[in-house]
């Protein structure tokens, strides 16, 4: 018997969405890999007194970063919620739970992120009370203006510009974000006990560099997954997204060799500068364009980690804020600048959108994580006891040390 034309089209219609699901589910999986690149990063730059606490941050923080999406932070960015029967949430193969758990995921990177600069001398439960809002309210804010087009803030520069903002996968909503959120929560923790010694900067050298390197080699690789799934489907996937990911990986890598004068700390974190900065024009740029991206990130996040460790008061213990915020922003600004056509790229983005939406960015991220930071500081105190700072977060929080040698 010959199959009808709805039978025909029901069964590829069928393959479709669960080709869909499962291309966006292996992309959930390897962003939530990414949070294990995060930990071990954490691990490998902190103290040994330091490394439980940094693996258990970032654990923790992930279930709380779950809670706040589903009930308040999904609902905030795209108005869904999941108060329906499971019927009804599994139609179309669960591709909407998947792509929850996906964009959940970029989510819970905003406290892995803010983790690392505020190492060694956080208190525990505080820490996750700003996760929780964090999460639930302050980076959705953002999230829903940028890729659900909230408030009316895309057709504003759409209508200003011609063309809206552009992140494809999140240089300044995710990363921008979280390294901005990072900063205000640095300031608010001040510097670590011992950092100045006789008027001078002292710097602590990383405790492990075999798991930092790890970190990185974890985060490099998943990334692949936060960008190129951001597409979301298979039919939108791109061989240019994960060729400029590739070129702007690299240009980190050499830029920070060099500036870096062969640190490995610094060699390991410049693939991950140029990442970063590429994730917002990914799918437009010219390769050539993405490697003159990641290279300026890379040097960029050389010489402005170096500058906060050694002349200022900014005690961001794995420079998160050059990392992630700056390199974000630069990736927000650089989307408008090798997308354009006259430059190789595709077209289609505006210079002054970007940088509007990129200071928009940052001005949501700072003022979100001054009131969430500055209330919960009044209110329960977000730094160790100077005696638990001296033990360690470890022994302080977690009642047991890394290594038995400890």
């Amino acid at each position: 018997m010959t199959p009808s034309v709805e039978h025909v089209h029901g069964a590829v219609q069928t393959l479709t969405q669960s080709s869909d699901t499962l291309f966006l589910l292996l992309g959930a999986i390897m962003v939530f890999l990414m949070h294990a690149g995060f930990a071990f990063l954490e691990v490998g730059t902190v103290r040994h007194k330091n490394q439980v606490n940094a693996l258990v941050k970032i654990l923790a923080d992930f279930g709380v970063s779950a809670i706040a999406y589903f009930f308040i932070g999904y609902w905030v960015a795209y108005g869904g919620t999941f108060f329906a029967d499971a019927e009804t949430l599994s139609q179309g193969n669960g591709y909407e739970l998947v792509k929850f758990f996906f964009l959940l995921t970029f989510a819970a990177a905003i406290p892995a992120i803010v983790s690392g600069g505020i190492a060694e001398r956080a208190r525990f439960y505080p820490v996750l009370l700003a996760t929780f809002f964090t999460v639930g309210l302050v980076y959705p804010l953002f999230e829903g203006m940028i890729w659900n087009g909230n408030f009316g803030f895309q057709s504003l520069l759409e209508s200003a510009f011609g063309v809206g903002f552009h992140d494809f996968a999140g240089s300044v909503v995710v990363h921008g974000v979280g390294g901005w959120i990072a900063l205000v929560a640095v300031i608010f923790l001040g510097m670590r006990k011992g950092r100045i010694r006789a008027g001078k900067h002292t710097n602590f050298a990383p405790s492990n560099i075999p798991f930092l390197a790890l970190g990185a080699w974890i985060l490099s690789v998943g990334w692949f997954g936060f960008n190129v799934m951001s597409a979301q489907t298979l039919e939108g996937i791109s061989g240019l997204v994960a060729m400029n990911s590739l070129m702007a990986m690299v240009g980190g890598i050499l830029a920070s060799l060099f500036a870096g004068r062969n640190d490995p700390g610094f060699i390991h974190n410049g693939p991950l500068a140029g990442l970063v900065a590429v994730c917002a024009g990914s799918d437009l740029m010219h390769p050539i364009g993405a490697l003159i991206t990641g290279g300026v990130a890379g040097a960029l996040f050389v010489w402005v980690f170096t500058y906060l460790q050694n002349k200022t008061q900014i005690d961001d213990v794995l420079g998160v804020w050059p990392l992630h915020g700056l390199c974000g922003a630069w990736g927000g600004i650089a989307a408008g600048i090798f997308g354009q056509q006259a430059l190789g790229g595709l077209g289609g983005v505006s210079f002054a959108s970007q940088l509007v939406g990129t200071a928009a960015g940052i001005v949501v991220a700072v003022i979100g994580a001054g009131l969430v930071y500055g209330i919960l500081d009044k209110l329960t105190g977000l730094r160790l006891s100077e005696e638990d700072e001296y033990k360690g977060a470890d022994l302080a929080i977690h009642k047991i040390s890394a290594t038995n040698e400890d």
